[in-house]
């Protein structure tokens, strides 16, 4: 199996490989680097929800602690006190464990380490490899060369250590203004990787911070806080995504310069899905700007929004372990999410017959006020879901598009003249056709065979089409919500380099249906339950619904491209 880069997506559970970062972690057993501890972290930023590329990382991070019988830190990325806060937080933990993952010991945060990174700052200034400039940081930028030109090195470059630390427990004690001074390492303004190029370690901000208060106005960068916590906190295999990969020698320099203990960093290519976005920027501006109603907007690749939407964590960790992890960045197709979606929801979710666009049907030769009750199975993959009764009576409705006045050749489903099979119920033929003075189809007058109950007939005659139906009288009515994908263009690299982004939004990626007519037992539904309406998808009740007014999202289609490709 292979993503549309053609990168090899089998792994460990089904291709019987091991990908190279498990390989790592075996081969450090082996030789007792670690002494057999296999210790990893997931490190968000608490600045917006988790994505589905998040949910990539934590399987693996947890998935590898689990298997290696190691443990896995949950640690708050939280040096930016601008953009964070303690419901993101909360939304983070929430969304590891929705996943079914369990972080060792109480979560971690980077902010609980500021005196331990500003002391070994303080020791960076003492040996000579550390000092505050006081440029802008327009001016820094400008002089930091391009990979074709050196850098410029500051005036401030060599200040004197003690004028170093003075003006740095200045900066500290809230004595200057943000932006106005800046601790940079001292590395090698000429050096071919840009990233050593004296790199800013803190920066003066007079912020709030949600945990930390007004301690602090001095925040060290992530590129100063990353390895060192990680090295605090004794992760043994510091698994990263592959735009680390370049920083990995800053981390490794400023490791080296204060004697700590190294941990093994590993990178791997992020997750790239077809017809989504990944940026945490982007997705904010959808929210901020109204182009979804919330973080949690089933149309997001946020956890939150695939669970609305109505996944399920088995089929998203599923996903992540078809995918496999790879050192080549490539794109995914969306479908092979959507099927580890159907292959999920087949086995576990109960059906019910449901019409979204109702046509009225009148069983003409149905007795008035009778009602049978008919047996339908819940789960034909489950043979323990049992069954349950469905109402039948005079009076239907069936979906408009199984019925056509003057049908193709290869359309099989209700026409005049016809007999179809009622699900469930019996054989019915369209008699008559009535409708409005449109010249619109209304209603359907039709006869049934009583001697057809349980859909098949006594003299062996058959029928060519199978359709659902509701009882009228019996229908709960709801609203039922259409998703699609978020963008209609499926290339995320397309996108995310058109400055017009937005105009690459799918118009069609929510449909509202309104007055839909639902098999009576959905009347009790309640908050998150997952069905498979017949014919149609798979349906989640949302956090909205009421009984009063039930509301249904789309999970995802009946069809499967990933299945169909996979047979081609």
């Amino acid at each position: 199996m292979n993503d549309q880069a053609g990168n090899p997506t089998d792994d460990q559970g089904e291709g019987g490989s091991v990908d190279f970062v498990r390989q790592k972690v075996e081969a450090d057993n082996e030789s007792g680097k670690f002494d057999q501890r296999v210790v990893t972290r997931f490190p968000p930023e608490p600045n917006g929800f988790l994505h589905i590329g998040h949910a990539k990382s934590i399987c693996l991070n947890f998935g590898i602690a689990e298997e290696y019988g190691g443990v896995c830190h949950l640690r708050m990325d939280d040096t930016d006190p601008t953009k964070e806060d303690v419901d993101f937080v909360e939304a983070i933990q929430q969304d590891i464990t929705w996943l079914g993952f369990g972080w060792h010991g109480d979560v971690r945060y980077a902010s609980d380490y500021f005196e331990q990174l500003y002391e070994w700052a303080v020791q960076l200034i003492n040996s000579g490899k550390a000092y505050v400039d006081s440029q802008s940081i327009e001016e820094i930028r400008r002089n930091r060369g391009t990979s074709a030109e050196v850098g410029v090195e500051s005036p401030f470059r060599d200040r004197s250590v003690e004028e170093n630390l003075d003006l740095f427990q200045k900066m500290r004690a809230g004595e200057f203004a943000d932006g106005e001074h800046v601790l940079r390492a001292r590395i090698d303004m000429a050096s071919p990787h840009l990233i050593m190029r004296d790199p800013i370690m803190y920066r003066i901000r007079h912020a709030h911070h949600y945990r930390q208060g007004d301690d602090w106005c001095l925040y060290p960068m992530y590129d100063f806080t990353h390895g060192q916590s990680d090295s605090i906190e004794g992760v043994t295999h510091s698994i990263c995504t592959l735009e680390f990969e370049n920083n990995r020698r800053l981390y490794d320099w400023y490791i080296e310069q204060l004697g700590i203990y190294v941990p093994e960093q590993t990178e791997f290519a992020r997750l790239n899905l077809t017809h989504t976005l990944m940026s945490k920027r982007r997705l904010l501006q959808m929210v901020n700007d109204g182009m979804v109603v919330g973080w949690d907007d089933p149309r997001m690749p946020t956890i939150r929004g695939l669970r609305r939407r109505g996944y399920t964590p088995e089929a998203i960790r599923s996903f992540c372990n078809r995918i496999g992890v790879t050192k080549f960045d490539g794109v995914t197709e969306i479908a092979l999410l959507e099927h580890c979606l159907r292959e999920d929801l087949n086995r576990t979710s109960e059906r019910r017959m449901a019409v979204l666009r109702p046509l009225k049907v009148v069983i003409e030769n149905f007795p008035e006020g009778q009602v049978e009750e008919l047996e339908a199975i819940n789960n034909p993959e489950d043979e323990s879901a049992g069954t349950r009764n469905v109402p039948f009576s005079r009076e239907l409705y069936i979906e408009r598009d199984d019925f056509m006045e003057d049908p193709p050749k290869k359309f099989f489903r209700l026409a005049p003249g016809r007999e179809v099979r009622f699900r469930y119920a019996f054989f019915v033929t369209c008699n008559d056709v009535i409708k409005d003075e449109s010249g619109e189809v209304i209603e359907l007058r039709c006869s049934y065979d009583p001697e057809t109950r349980g859909g098949s007939a006594p003299d062996g005659r058959k029928v060519k089409s199978t359709i659902h139906w509701v009882s009228a009288a019996h229908a709960v009515r709801a609203e039922v919500r259409l998703y699609d994908h978020l963008f209609s263009e499926p290339d995320p690299s397309v996108i995310a380099r058109d400055e017009d982004w937005m105009q690459h939004l799918n118009p069609n990626a929510l449909e509202t249906l309104q007055e839909c007519c639902l098999e009576r037992s959905l009347g009790e539904a309640t908050d998150g339950q997952r069905y498979q309406f017949e014919r149609l998808g798979y349906f989640c009740v949302d956090q909205d619904s009421r009984p009063e007014t039930p509301i249904f999202n789309r999970t995802v289609t009946m069809r499967d491209q990933w299945a169909k490709l996979q047979k081609k």
